[in-house]
């Protein structure tokens, strides 16, 4: 069941309670036992949801949950947002990196539900009118002391928007529409660093299967201080995001170290966005066995086979293969590899690789077939590929008179000239060229 707590000194919070109930197929029951504007009185019941309204201002609220007939498996607290940012439909996590200026405890977090998020983002792309953006924000403000996850979903960001209907509706279509979404996914992060609305953050989450949990933005991270000297706040961080992994936005080498050394992953966004539908068990297995994502493992088409064995590339034959042809031959290792080494920022393949049985053989033939696009003859035998081309040669052609221009043209053609009333064909300017790649 998910809870959905509505302030009525909000009016956009106000106003999505009020969509919600006209959208939904609800039920009202009374709770005697609680005060009206602690969440008792009239609440609404509905499959998969039950909503309570509150007096008080949501931020300030310590831990509504309590008010729940039976514990929510997170709560969404529907909100207005205020900024200068035009019409905008957001989600975000609460908590404090720093002072608790507007709400809850200083350096203290609710437990995040990332896949909630990810979900009711999604959400509200699908519903939000058409002057709306949709986005994400860093954690602020309260509460921190709940006891099950929650997030807040807000319509925003001024008096106009607090008041249109439609952008309250499609807020609360959001929520009804992540109706059985768990709150936590199988790979989730902390973020720090950026802008309050965390575009780096937001790209993980929509295109990239990672979900984000609490956020530290640049002026959280100021407000906090010396990381070294917050590690506990950094720790209840992790804890509240379920994850020991670190995406670090930005220059933050201090931070990067102390997260380093406290025994929390800290990871690009490469790393992220190569790791994307691969389990992080053979992730890690393959990190250990090649290298680091960052260092330039790239992940192969085999990636889920359950064994395989590291080999070195033939790098001679793969050099000459991307120098021929260097997206094919990418798309060769990749079709043919579990994982492989690369350099150039992931753009050529070099050094080793795990492959299955047979992998190898079906890498170097068709490579082999890579190296057909510019010579004559390739074969393979004695633990060697051997590569015959007949080529244009440009010495012979100037010793038998052939002026440099179009007639060397014509003959690196296959076309045969005239010089001075000879006639000189192609094969008389040809040499034959061999190479050969040990394997």
């Amino acid at each position: 069941m998910i809870g959905i707590v509505v302030s009525r000194a909000d009016s956009a919070s106000a106003h999505i309670g009020e969509q919600l109930l006209d959208l939904g197929d609800w039920t009202e029951t009374n709770d005697d036992e609680r005060p009206d504007a602690d969440g008792g009185g009239t609440f609404y019941e509905c499959e998969g949801f039950e909503l309570r309204e509150f007096d008080d201002l949501h931020i300030y609220l310590e831990d509504p949950t309590a008010a729940f007939s039976t514990d929510p498996d997170f709560v969404a607290i529907v909100s207005r947002h205020a900024g200068d940012t035009g019409p905008l439909l957001t989600a975000h996590f609460t908590g404090n990196f720093g002072p608790a200026d507007y709400g809850g405890e200083s350096g203290r977090f609710a437990r995040a539900c990332p896949n909630a998020q990810r979900a009711v983002v999604a959400a509200l792309r699908e519903h939000a009118p058409e002057a709306y953006e949709v986005g994400i924000e860093a954690t602020h403000h309260g509460p921190t002391e709940m006891t099950i996850p929650s997030m807040f979903v807000e319509l925003g960001s001024d008096d106009p928007q607090w008041e249109d209907p439609d952008g309250a509706r499609a807020v609360a279509k959001a929520v009804l529409d992540i109706a059985g979404v768990e709150p936590d996914a199988d790979r989730q992060l902390v973020g720090f660093g950026g802008g309050h609305y965390a575009p780096r953050f937001e790209r993980v989450l929509t295109e990239t299967d990672w979900c984000v949990g609490h956020i530290g933005a640049d002026w959280q991270l100021k407000a906090m201080g010396d990381p070294d000297e917050n590690r506990d706040v950094l720790c209840r961080a992790f804890e509240a995001s379920a994850t020991d992994i670190a995406l670090v936005d930005g220059d933050r080498d201090d931070l990067a170290a102390v997260l380093d050394d406290m025994g929390y992953r800290v990871v690009s966004e490469t790393w992220v966005r190569e790791t994307a539908g691969v389990e992080l068990e053979r992730v890690r297995d393959l990190e250990a066995a090649l290298t680091s994502v960052e260092n330039g493992l790239r992940f192969g088409a085999h990636v889920s086979a359950p064994d395989y064995d590291i080999v070195s590339l033939p790098d001679g034959l793969l050099g000459e293969a991307q120098g021929i042809d260097l997206d094919r031959s990418l798309d060769v290792v990749h079709a043919s590899t579990v994982a492989f080494q690369t350099t150039e920022g992931g753009t050529r393949a070099v050094g080793r690789a795990a492959v299955t049985e047979g992998g190898y053989d079906r890498l170097v033939t068709e490579l082999c077939d890579v190296l057909r696009e510019k010579y004559d003859s390739v074969t393979r035998a004695d633990g060697r590929v051997l590569a015959e081309v007949t080529a244009f040669d440009p010495a012979a052609a100037h010793e038998l008179g052939v002026p440099e221009g179009p007639k060397f043209g014509m003959l690196a053609s296959g076309q045969a000239v005239e010089i001075d009333g000879a006639r000189i064909m192609p094969a008389d300017v040809s040499r034959e060229e061999r190479v050969s790649f040990k394997l």
